[in-house]
């Protein structure tokens, strides 16, 4: 029996998934390869680079704060690739060794206030279940159907309305994830042993680090230099979490139909940043890619794309696209795509 293959353009029945995930590890398998040059001048460079903006940053301070908090925004660009660089090592793709990848996803994640462990855990059941509508689960942003949501009270809906205004997703969001959350990851079982001692330890390095910046530069500019810092690249964050994911052609399934390639391929989108964003971003916008295989690192995962024609059919985001996308809050399973609330008067009707 003729079978369609991702990326042939051929329009037969569709493929068994076994054939499906020959084929994409057969194409992405010469990716999937580490390089400790690539990623340590990749680490090293940016550490520099973060170092000498928070320096500036703090020494700024006695000019002008508008100037600090320009200064800040490529200071949180850093943080933005070095935390890619901690999700690659949550990945095992960052270097060829699981034991370099574990050390130094510790310590980035201390920097970004995010235990390694207990982030690689839930980030990983993300990818296992991705646009899987019955197994919406830990390091998901929550989406729920039309029907899911007619079906709430008043006040549920309320709630549900205020998680995805994107004012809270990108400002009190981060801001409690980071702050608060991730010092005391309440959602998680109390069997998760290696991720609670991670929490634990992450926590307990940052407290002293952040005892030795109040000694250093004192508490006042410590504050000032770093909390734009921290919260500027959580909304970085979340943004690129959320529309990586959240756009009106996404994939969303039940789990009988469900489809791991599919989700990758038709439920990321290829968030098209410009090279200078791209760079910021450690190529996360490639994010296709990244959840067909994410033992590619992100060092290669623009080469990849560039020379495979299979991966440009998907959905391509521009920014200002983007924006559109934030409007979309809802499932509709009927219609397959992502709805805004004021589709809802239609559904009534």
């Amino acid at each position: 029996m003729s079978r369609t293959i991702p990326g042939q353009g051929i329009q037969n029945d569709e493929p068994l998934p076994v054939e499906v995930a020959r084929y994409w590890n057969k194409l992405l398998a010469p990716y999937m390869k580490s390089s400790y040059g690539k990623a340590l001048f990749q680490l090293t460079s940016t550490l520099a680079l973060y170092a000498l903006g928070w320096y500036l940053m703090y020494r700024s301070l006695e000019v002008s704060y508008w100037l600090t908090l320009l200064l800040a925004i490529p200071t949180t660009g850093f943080l933005v690739r070095l935390f890619i660089f901690q999700h690659d090592c949550g990945h095992g793709s960052f270097f060829l060794s699981r034991k370099a990848n574990d050390s130094v996803g510790f310590v980035l994640g201390v920097l970004m206030l995010t235990p390694y462990k207990y982030w690689r855990r839930t980030h990983a059941i993300h990818h296992g279940g991705s646009g899987d509508l019955d197994r919406r689960s830990f390091g998901d942003i929550e989406t729920l159907t039309v029907e899911e949501y007619l079906a709430l009270s008043p006040i549920k809906r309320f709630g549900y309305r205020v998680y995805r205004n994107l004012f809270v997703l990108l400002a009190i969001g981060p801001a409690f994830q980071f702050l608060i959350k991730h010092r005391f990851p309440y959602d998680i079982p109390k069997s998760w042993k290696r991720e609670w001692t991670s929490v634990m330890w992450t926590n307990l390095v940052a407290v002293g680090l952040f005892l030795v910046g109040w000694q250093l530069v004192g508490l006042q500019s410590l504050l000032l230099v770093q909390l734009p810092i921290t919260l500027m690249a959580g909304a970085g964050g979340m943004w690129l979490f959320y529309i990586q994911h959240q756009f009106e052609d996404t994939y969303w399934e039940r789990h009988e139909d469900w489809s791991f390639h599919k989700a990758g391929i038709e439920g990321s989108s290829f968030y098209d940043l410009g090279a200078i964003l791209h760079w910021f971003t450690g190529n996360i916008g490639y994010h296709h890619i990244h959840h067909l295989a994410s033992r590619v690192p992100n060092y290669k995962l623009r080469k990849c794309f560039k020379e495979l024609p299979q991966l440009h059919e998907v959905t391509r985001l521009s920014i200002p696209k983007s924006f559109h996308c934030a409007t979309l809050k809802l499932w509709d399973e009927e219609l397959k795509r992502l709805v805004s609330f004021r589709h809802l008067k239609t559904v009534k009707a």
